[in-house]
């Protein structure tokens, strides 16, 4: 059985999330107080206890994932779990911060700093209520791509998300997003949701906020992982610190390309997955890739002990 950590990015946000991981392990606890004091801000007590609208602004959920999927992989870690023993880390968006920070290639409170730049740079690129999402259910990534375009009409329109065979995010101006969700319609899509987003991530709209990573990432020490990174703009494997960097950038606007990353992983000998922190959104996107790929949950303070004892 070969094993990849994989973690989760925005939307997994829920109040409460890693509490009873802080509360079981001091180690996991010890990643909150870190992230708290690379912040300047008690974020823990807002994750923990706060309400969910300012939970879910971008600037917060992202550092309050990576905080979570890090305590999850302290907890596996007091447990005797280390990170080799997957084969590789990836993560979905911002999740990809979150692998980089589990395998030792930045520093946690960096990974915090460098996710509420992240989160308030995507926030300010577009003016609120000027850019949109939306999922489109039931058709592929080529059909999605012609959808995009026909849908664009001089305005950005992109195919941000390939999240799994039956599912595909497009990203761009709100009125070229709306027109791709009625033309996917049309053209066969079982649905087409627009999403409670704050911003259209991951399309060329994104790109003040790319050059804002290149600055925030040039200042910023990156080792080469404990292992591989499977990336979300190449899916493939990367070591090289400065490759790192690179992609980092071009995340902000390429798209995620997580189905093929899934596949290449399983290419690879990936047999079994490991969704670390909230939320199960990864597993059931990896179940719709290859129905033989196995996905298990590492999120609470009960998941580690059943993955543990196992």
């Amino acid at each position: 059985m070969t094993i990849a950590f994989v973690f989760p990015g925005q939307g997994a946000q829920t109040i409460g999330m890693g509490k009873a991981l802080a509360e079981a392990y001091p180690a996991a606890k010890a990643v909150f107080d870190e992230v708290d004091a690379a912040l300047g801000e008690a974020l823990s007590q807002l994750i923990w206890e706060g309400d969910i609208e300012t939970l879910t602004l971008t600037q917060n959920a992202q550092p309050a994932l990576m905080a979570t999927s890090l305590a999850a992989m302290r907890a596996l870690e007091a447990e005797g779990v280390s990170i080799d023993k997957a084969a590789f880390v990836a993560g979905h968006s911002l999740g990809e911060y979150s692998a980089l920070a589990a395998a030792g290639a930045i520093s946690v409170a960096d990974t915090a700093r460098l996710l509420r730049t992240r989160g308030e740079a995507m926030q300010s690129a577009v003016p609120v209520g000027e850019g949109a999402m939306a999922a489109i259910l039931g058709l592929d990534l080529e059909a999605v791509r012609a959808v995009a375009e026909e849908a664009a009409q001089g305005e950005v329109c992109q195919a941000a998300n390939d999240n799994d065979p039956t599912q595909v995010v497009v990203s761009g101006a709100k009125a070229a997003v709306e027109r791709a969700a009625e033309i996917a319609k049309e053209k066969g899509a079982k649905r087409a949701v627009m999403l409670p987003v704050s911003a259209p991530f991951h399309c060329a709209l994104m790109q003040p906020a790319a050059d804002v990573m290149a600055e925030a990432l040039a200042d910023v020490a990156i080792k080469s992982p404990a292992v591989p990174l499977i990336a979300n703009v190449r899916a493939d494997a990367v070591s090289d610190p400065d490759e790192i960097r690179k992609l980092l950038v071009e995340q902000v606007t390429g798209s995620v390309r997580w189905r093929e990353s899934v596949q290449t992983m399983a290419a690879k000998g990936v047999t079994e997955f490991w969704e670390i922190g909230a939320g199960k959104a990864l597993s059931g996107m990896i179940r719709k890739i290859d129905r033989s790929l196995t996905s298990r949950q590492v999120g609470t303070a009960e998941d580690v002990a059943v993955i543990t004892a196992g």
